[in-house]
């Protein structure tokens, strides 16, 4: 079989045309949607875990991306872009996107180290302690009304029934209990307090915080339960991470000239 000329012509015509049409998942009103755009969007809820790839699952994001381009041509139409509160918002959304592309960067090429968050572990371990301690409290609202309490207690009044009148709700229903913790879990005035306590001891002067006024007892104490190393890893990654971004940030800013 041989072509005439104008066939040939034709064939290598639509033979040129087709990785053209092939990049596009549809053509809306001459605008095209890129397959491209399909593929991001598929690649995103995978990577959420929202659900597999599947064909079912693209041509759903075909048909949305459909939706949103005559949605988008319709707002064009009558002029959207040009008003000023959209123009705003389409302004801090840019500002959101580029920044966001420096952050990622940044964290590529300045990533932490297994060295430092295991260094913050150590030090997250040396601050926690070797000890749990399971406190009760009473919270008052000024001085005087905290020393009345502790005369109470040491006239034989429960701490149990006192702490009915604390302050803090949350505990005042459980005997002022704040269960176990570290004391790295306290504002230090009220972990200093207590770490030196005898069990079942009360301390002598009310603990003031920026609470108010805390009476304080010290229940029991047992060995620390601290987390190992791989379950928090990534929380201190993260953590550390995040201190570097703000240290560049504010390295930025310092250089930055300011009116």
């Amino acid at each position: 079989m041989t072509f005439k000329p104008a066939r040939l012509l034709l064939a290598l015509i639509a033979v040129a045309a087709m990785p053209a049409f092939a990049q596009n998942a549809a053509v809306v009103n001459g605008k095209p949607i890129p397959l491209a755009r399909v593929d991001a969007v598929v690649k995103q809820v995978v990577a959420q875990g929202q659900q597999p790839d599947s064909p079912e699952l693209r041509e759903m994001v075909k048909k949305d991306l459909i939706a949103r381009e005559v949605m988008m041509q319709e707002a064009l139409k009558k002029g959207f872009e040009k008003d000023a509160t959209v123009k705003q918002q389409l302004d801090s959304a840019r500002q959101t996107i580029v920044i966001n592309a420096l952050v990622r960067d940044y964290v590529a090429k300045n990533a932490v180290s297994d060295a430092d968050i295991k260094a913050e572990y150590e030090r997250y371990k040396a601050q926690a302690g070797d000890k749990e301690y399971h406190v009760r409290h009473i919270l008052a609202e000024n001085e005087a009304d905290a020393k009345a309490i502790i005369a109470k207690l040491k006239g034989g009044a429960k701490f149990e029934e006192l702490a009915k009148t604390s302050k803090d709700t949350g505990t005042a229903n459980s005997g002022g209990d704040l269960e176990w913790a570290l004391p790295s879990s306290f504002p230090k005035p009220f972990s200093d307090a207590f770490v030196s306590l005898q069990k079942g001891q009360v301390g002598e002067n009310p603990v003031q915080t920026p609470a108010g006024f805390h009476v304080v007892k010290l229940d029991d104490t047992r060995a620390a339960k601290l987390p190992t190393f791989d379950e928090v890893k990534p929380q201190i990654a993260d953590s550390l991470q995040q201190k570097k971004l703000q240290a560049y940030q504010e390295e930025m800013i310092k250089k930055a000239a300011i009116k």
